[in-house]
């Protein structure tokens, strides 16, 4: 008897002892500043009520649905953010509100009694080695809202945790309770509200760094976001998190694969909106979404308001440094003036000391504003300056890199970029292409949407080159969007034009306009196109890339990489009803066998060849192996192109030829000159390159094509299935009345549109 009395007396003054410690937690818990404090502060002292290893309390995040729980790492308070959902322990607790006593944290099968989606987080052990077996969590109520979860971890004699643990921990849970609403309820009353309430009530930074950041940006004469950033190490992500929770709207920081607003942007300045610090972002569904510094400055919405018209406007909130991200990327590069020179960017590059610039040099990356501002420069000035391709081109040693602009077909210098940042230029170029900056040692091919980087709306391709001595050549060529020529505009001769015009008139076969790389060929061909495009007819393309867009066409990007290339592309238009076909370019036996077989199925095919000349295509295709016959039936003729040089209209100069010149044209004709009806006399007048202001002193503005036109007469379809040379099939196609390259163009020299030194840069007959 004796025994049992005292096992109770003894049971009586451990529970005396627990309840006074309880008493003093709930009133340290009572009396600390914030929640933090409960958070961090007195963790040590609740676990010491419980026979247990760990303990955690998380407070309710309702804005994120979370669950969310501090700790000191360091000197710096860290976070544990939980969802609430029933994948979780804790977050099952706070989901439903009931408690979970769990025996094995490890045990599958026991999770999956408690809820089927129940699972257990084992990445915290696998990194400290600790392991969790037992877990008791029950929910932090206030009245009847959950603002919390009171989680105790591993009992510390193995077994699982008791009834009696399990009502300490709801006693303690309801003390917790209490004090969170006391704290959230005083943190809410009689506080003015501060941008910057989320970086404190989440201990990101204290009352008193605040007061420091804000006299700091009142000393630096710059803002308090950009000193919490810089100076005190804030993540940027929570700096605008604490702005939107301030004016209770989305924060949007800079990303450079935002689609640029170009129709928002186009009577906007960018000086203004840098001034006043806003950007419209986007338009859907007539809505306006503008990103702004301040979505609470009255005056600034009434601008927004006045400025662009829409339905409805969504204001979001943005760091003074995103919303000018977003400009410079917008429009292009950060402006050094409304139309900054070359020579203004690259003095920024020019560091004058060339140990400094050494040691510049290492340090300079591609992201660095003044190469993003540079190569967005050379390519907007290239376009400016109807360029149709760009050569980057590094020398090794201290040369520098060369850059020059093919402008009508002719290669001019343009800059020299300093040694030091040859490479930076070419990886930026890279980076903009989606190519592989690492690599060096092999070629590499890419595409540049420009419209993401400056507001000119044009692709690139984009060639890389290894190069000696370690260096890499770019080559750009601008794909500029074009309108199509009307084809009495392209100044063929008569006979030439009405021939043109038979062959594309034809209810089917197949016409091929063929010339090297650069020469036309597409934008004939789209003229073609324009001349038939009509409600009646359906004509499909397949091109890579789309450069000249139509109204009426139905046009098509092959895309060789995924196996979709000009013949898949070919074999899909046979089944969706076409009456005419264009093909960007034949280059492999399948592509053209199968444009031969559209052709004689009732097709009128278009498309190109990399061939010198027009009687050089068919010798081609023949030896691609087409059968002779299909291929001679479906033919209805080969147009051969050049584009050469024009004399500049401004000051192309007026001259008498000497007879030896006008022999030297008779020769170089090699065919019936009288045909031309220009026979020498003193009134002969031709003309010749001056250079002038319009022409940056060339002399030459413009291009012109000079054409040849083989007929696919019965005559050669002839010679065709017989499989002749070559020069047999010149002779027939000039017996037909085809007129060369050369004759062509001396016919041009003739007229006074170009000069004989431009033709034979083009072609030799």
């Amino acid at each position: 008897m004796d025994k049992g009395l005292d096992k109770g007396i003894h049971q009586e003054k451990e529970r005396l002892v627990y309840y006074k410690a309880l008493n003093d937690i709930a009133n340290q818990i009572h009396s600390a500043k914030n929640i933090n404090e409960i958070l961090i502060n007195l963790k040590n002292q609740i676990l010491g009520l419980f026979d247990a290893d760990r303990n955690t309390i998380y407070v309710v995040d309702s804005k994120t649905k979370e669950i969310y729980s501090r700790f000191t790492a360091g000197d710096f308070p860290n976070e544990i953010r939980v969802p609430i959902n029933n994948k979780s322990i804790a977050g099952f607790t706070a989901n439903t509100a009931q408690i979970t006593n769990i025996a094995n944290a490890y045990d599958r099968h026991e999770l999956t009694m408690i809820n089927k989606d129940l699972a257990f987080d084992k990445s915290w052990d696998e990194e400290s080695g600790y392991i969790t077996k037992q877990i008791l969590t029950v929910p932090i109520f206030f009245k009847k809202y959950l603002i919390g979860v009171f989680q105790l971890i591993n009992k510390k004699n193995g077994d699982r945790f008791t009834l009696e643990d399990q009502n300490s921990a709801i006693e303690m849970a309801k003390i917790l309770g209490i004090a969170f609403f006391n704290h959230q309820k005083l943190s809410k009353k009689g506080k003015k509200r501060t941008k910057f309430d989320y970086l404190i009530t989440n201990s990101i930074i204290t009352d008193k760094e605040l007061e420091r950041a804000i006299a700091m940006a009142r000393d630096q004469k710059t803002s308090i976001e950009t000193i919490l950033i810089d100076e005190m190490k804030v993540k940027k992500g929570e700096v605008g998190r604490s702005l939107a929770e301030y004016y209770n709207c989305e924060y949007v920081p800079f990303d450079n694969n935002y689609p640029i607003p170009g129709d928002l942007l186009t009577k906007l300045k960018q000086v203004y909106l840098k001034n006043n610090l806003w950007v419209p972002l986007a338009r859907e569904d007539g809505k306006v979404k503008i990103l702004i510094d301040n979505p609470q400055r009255l005056d600034k919405i009434d601008s927004v308001k006045s400025l662009i018209r829409a339905e409805n406007y969504e204001f979001a909130v943005g760091l003074k440094e995103d919303i000018l991200q977003f400009l410079d990327y917008f429009y292009g590069t950060p402006q050094v003036q409304d139309d900054g020179s070359i020579d203004d960017i690259l003095g920024k590059l020019d560091t004058g000391d060339e140990e400094e610039a050494e040691d510049a040099a290492q340090m300079l990356t591609e992201d660095d504003s003044a190469i993003v501002q540079l190569v967005n420069k050379i390519i907007t000035d290239g376009y400016k300056k109807n360029c149709s391709d760009i050569h980057i081109e590094p020398y090794p040693g201290k040369l520098g890199a060369e850059i020059r602009f093919r402008i009508d077909g002719v290669c001019q210098k343009y800059q020299t970029v300093p040694y030091h940042y040859r490479r930076a230029v070419t990886s930026r170029i890279k980076i903009m292409s989606d190519l592989d900056i690492s690599e060096r040692r092999k070629p590499q091919d890419g595409k540049i949407k420009f419209k993401k980087f400056a507001p000119f709306d044009m692709e690139l391709r984009v060639a890389t080159i290894p190069t000696v001595g370690g260096e890499e050549d770019v080559v750009m060529r601008i794909l500029a969007a074009g309108e199509p020529i009307p084809l009495d505009a392209m100044g063929m001769s008569e006979r030439d034009y009405n021939l043109l015009l038979s062959m594309i008139t034809k209810p089917y076969g197949i016409v091929l306009v063929v010339g090297p790389t650069g020469s036309g060929k597409t934008t004939t061909l789209h003229s073609a196109l324009a001349h038939i495009n009509q409600p009646g007819t359906k004509i499909w393309t397949a091109e890579d890339p789309v450069e000249i867009t139509q109204r009426g066409l139905r046009q098509v990007q092959v895309q060789p990489k995924i196996g979709f290339d000009f013949a898949a592309a070919m074999r899909s238009f046979l089944r969706a009803d076409p009456d005419v076909i264009m093909v960007g370019e034949m280059r492999d036996h399948e592509t053209v066998a199968t444009g031969i077989e559209a052709s004689l199925t009732g097709h009128l095919v278009f498309s190109t060849l990399h061939t010198n000349s027009a009687p050089e295509t068919i010798t081609r295709l023949l030896d691609m192996g087409m059968d002779p016959f299909n291929f001679a039936d479906a033919l209805l003729g080969v147009l051969a192109q050049r584009l050469v040089r024009t004399l500049c209209k401004s000051c192309k100069e007026p001259h008498h030829p000497t007879r030896e010149e006008y022999d030297n044209f008779v020769r170089a004709y090699d065919g019936i000159f009288d045909a031309l009806g220009v026979p020498y006399t003193d009134d002969l007048t031709l003309y010749r390159a001056n250079g002038c202001d319009q022409c940056n002193n060339t002399g030459y503005k413009g291009r012109t094509a000079i054409v040849e036109i083989l007929d696919g007469t019965d005559e050669m379809k002839s010679l065709i299935q017989s499989k002749a040379k070559m020069e047999k099939l010149r002779d027939q196609a000039v017996k037909d009345g085809m007129t060369t390259l050369m004759q062509d163009g001396i016919r041009k020299v003739l007229l006074g549109i170009t000069d004989l030194q431009q033709v034979r840069r083009v072609c030799i007959k």
